[in-house]
């Protein structure tokens, strides 16, 4: 087993496990902060204390979530320092600083507030409450906005010279907002969103299956139909602007994920393989299955689109294909097979099968909800997949390679310590999982005591 001994190689796995690992928590952290913004704002506005009830239920999972998601997300904050060194000194110019801005506006700002948030609702006067709230949303939002403009810069690196090895910085502005920049923060806040929106909806619906408190978690999961619908789309669109700035920007990174080897002739459109068999070391596919012509479409817009191949790059600036090419596709497998369920929802809605009467009926389609829970997750993880190993080898594209910015470290230590996170992960998944059964197996507390400016508003005991 060579990649034992193999220091970048250990490396690059201790950083994607961990990495893979954290980006779980913040992601619910972030859409169910926006959740609980729109349940205080329903509360404030309608005076059903049902939605008061609703926040107070979920933010309990948003406080467990948000304690797991800071713990391991500490490691991570370390291995720049300790696993790519060499890195984190030709990048601290910028890459340092935007991880500063993430710790200081972002996640103080989470922090500080989520206190008032969670604790607050009988101690502070109802407008503050919401401001809590809104400020956890918001730093929460935040904090994926610097990751994911730090994670861009290192797609598409601007606004830097290099002298010295080091990168220094001419403009912020434009090395904020690099080309990969808007689509990548776009993207990933849909993902938040779609991963949050089927928890949300995955446990109201394991709840309906049982009958249990049904006119109570038929509110959240007609909301949860109605922003699915909107969301679940606007990740495609989102996908095709990220098709385009992928041609332009990295389009070894784009051949690989589409396992395109030849620059399609002009006056002929490259054709999409929908499945195929990569055969790297005979730079072909030993088989596939295309529409021919889809992927200029797809990427240009054109029939006719040129697309580059990978054989127009050296062999040693190639990505890797199987992986990059089955976690594209199988993320946007799951793509279409949310919006499907989203607009499925959204007609029994329309149809009046949302109703405690006839949500019964339902069965099939709240299983599915409740099967689709992870699957939000897995999308996460396979986009992460993709974006990260499609960008080797370079860890600041074409600019500085993996192997240059990785520490010289004894491999055994390296070994040492992944096997230690692995350890350390898994047990702190199992707390998680022990301490969500707990809370969702008892239950919201409908008998939940009122703030008491609030006391004399109508129960939400009309339902339906």
């Amino acid at each position: 087993m060579e990649w034992l001994s193999d220091t970048v190689f250990l490396s690059r796995l201790q950083f994607a496990f961990t990495a893979m690992f954290h980006i779980i928590w913040p992601v619910l952290t972030i859409g169910l902060s926006l959740f609980l913004v729109l349940l205080e704002a329903l509360w404030i506005r309608t005076g059903d204390n049902d939605y008061y009830r609703h926040a107070r239920f979920w933010s309990k999972l948003l406080v467990l979530n948000f304690g797991v998601g800071v713990v391991s997300g500490i490691p991570l904050e370390f291995a720049f320092g300790m696993n790519w060194a060499p890195f984190s000194i030709a990048s601290g110019d910028f890459f340092g600083n935007i991880l500063g801005f993430e710790a200081a506006m972002a996640f103080m700002l989470e922090a500080g507030f989520l206190g008032i948030a969670v604790f607050g609702w009988h101690k502070v006067p109802r407008a503050v409450h919401f401001l809590a709230t809104c400020m956890v949303a918001l730093g929460a939002s935040l904090s994926a906005v610097w990751i994911m403009v730090a994670n861009a810069w290192m797609q598409t690196p601007a606004g830097v010279v290099q002298h010295d090895g080091e990168f220094i910085v001419q403009s912020y502005a434009a090395a904020i907002f690099n080309p990969a920049m808007p689509t990548s923060v776009a993207h990933m806040w849909i993902a938040c969103l779609e991963t949050s929106l089927l928890v949300i909806g995955g446990i109201s619906a394991w709840y309906l299956l049982r009958g249990r408190e049904s006119a109570f978690f038929l509110k959240s999961f007609r909301l949860v139909v109605l922003i699915a619908a909107v969301v679940m789309p606007l990740q495609l669109l989102i996908g095709d602007e990220a098709g385009q700035m992928l041609a332009q920007h990295q389009p070894a990174k784009l051949a690989a994920i589409e396992a395109h080897w030849n620059t399609n002739e002009a006056g002929r459109g490259a054709p999409w393989a929908v499945l195929a068999w990569p055969d790297v070391d005979a730079e072909t596919n030993r088989w596939a299955l295309e529409i021919p012509d889809a992927l200029s479409l797809l990427i240009t817009h054109s029939q006719t689109g040129r697309v580059q191949g990978l054989r127009d790059f050296p062999v040693d600036e190639r990505p890797p294909v199987w992986l990059t090419f089955y976690s594209f596709r199988l993320m946007v497998l799951i793509g279409f097979a949310l919006i499907a369920l989203a607009w499925w929802s959204l007609w029994r809605l329309w149809r009046g099968d949302f109703r405690p009467a006839r949500i019964g009926d339902q069965r099939r389609l709240l299983r599915v909800w409740v099967a689709a829970l992870p699957l939000g997750y897995l999308a996460v993880e396979m986009g992460w997949l993709t974006r990260e190993v499609g960008r080797q080898p370079w860890v600041v594209y074409g600019l500085m390679r993996t192997s240059e910015g990785a520490s010289a470290l004894p491999p055994s230590t390296v070994a040492t310590t992944l096997a230690v996170y692995v350890l350390v992960y898994t047990l702190l998944a199992v707390v998680f999982l022990v301490f969500a059964r707990r809370l969702i197996l008892k239950g919201p507390n409908l008998e939940e005591p009122l703030p008491g400016d609030r006391a004399g508003q109508r129960e939400g005991a009309a339902y339906g």
